[in-house]
């Protein structure tokens, strides 16, 4: 197949933070993909370990690669949407620093999209692995959604989701550019599915092509203030109350997308039932905060 580095079909945004220990491992799974015209878009996020080195070594033998160093630590979420911010090609998928690909992975997710025009994101069935990349355990995602109704779709979804894995799959560029994309607070790749099934169907592939690693520095081995910072390092310890952002999110994703007004009207219902369901939950999130503002205006202040 002959390359188009100039306008590939495929974008690919690794995004990686001192990502040295899986690195290599998972470029390879990339580089050795049998749909072959895509660019391969490596934001680091600041590394202070050996991935420019690595990175560099691999552009320097393959043209698809792109090596990009931000001066700073811009949060995890900051660093997907840049590296999706300079992405050329109509499909676009991110991919972490250390999960694996099978070869056919791009070009199983390609055949869906190029066929079906209303399907807004293709992705394969997953598989969990460990430090070694041994299989460990099923990893389920159970969102093939073709309804055809937007509010449909966008409740099967919050009843179904668990683990993401869809956000790494094949997804439409001008779709995404429609979208708020990822935000800077924890869940954010939920909010973002959630929104980006509101302007189309999801295709799950029945194979599985793509392997999620799990290890100790992984973000689900992550709690308090150390997650916190993985999506705004500037502010760790800012208040965090995810029950009421992730209703507020959800919120302004169906009052702006561009679906029947019925269906919007039957979100916004199910919305606010959802918040009459979570009214403990809410509560407890409030207490929190307040907790933790008072424990901040209590504690003394350094002598200037």
């Amino acid at each position: 197949m002959a390359l188009s580095r100039s306008s590939p079909r495929v974008s690919v945004g690794l995004t990686v933070y001192n990502g040295e220990r899986f690195l290599a491992e998972t470029l390879d799974s990339l580089v050795a993909q049998t749909f072959e015209d895509f660019e391969l878009i490596v934001c680091d996020n600041a590394s202070t370990d050996r991935t420019a080195e690595i990175v560099r070594d691999y552009a320097a033998r393959d043209v698809r690669i792109r090596y990009v160093c931000h001066e700073r630590n811009i949060g995890a979420s900051g660093n997907e949407r840049r590296a999706f911010a300079l992405a050329s090609a109509p499909y676009f998928r991110w991919s972490a620093a250390d999960d694996l690909f099978a070869p056919e992975s791009i070009a199983r997710c390609v055949e869906v999209l190029d066929r079906e025009p209303g399907v807004v994101l293709a992705y394969p069935k997953a598989m969990f692995i460990d430090e070694h990349s041994r299989v460990t355990h099923d990893c389920v995602d159970g969102l093939h959604l073709p309804a055809p109704r937007p509010a449909e779709r966008f409740r099967e979804l919050l009843a179904r989701i668990r683990y993401c894995n869809a956000q790494y799959g094949l997804m439409r560029s001008d779709v995404m550019r429609r979208t708020r994309l990822v935000g800077d607070f924890q869940a954010s790749d939920m909010i973002f599915l959630a929104e980006l099934v509101l302007y189309g169907t999801f295709c799950e592939i029945p194979e599985v092509l793509f392997f999620r690693r799990l290890h100790d520095r992984a973000l689900s081995s992550m709690v308090g203030a150390e997650k916190q910072a993985y999506y705004r390092p500037e502010r760790p310890q800012a208040l965090h109350l995810p029950g009421w952002r992730h209703l507020w999110e959800h919120l302004r994703s169906v009052l702006r997308a561009p679906i029947p007004e019925s269906d919007r009207a039957r979100l916004v219902s199910f919305l606010l039932r959802r918040a009459i369901w979570d009214r403990d939950q809410l509560s407890r999130e409030v207490t929190a905060a307040a907790r933790q503002l008072l424990a901040g205006l209590r504690r003394p202040r350094s002598a200037a």
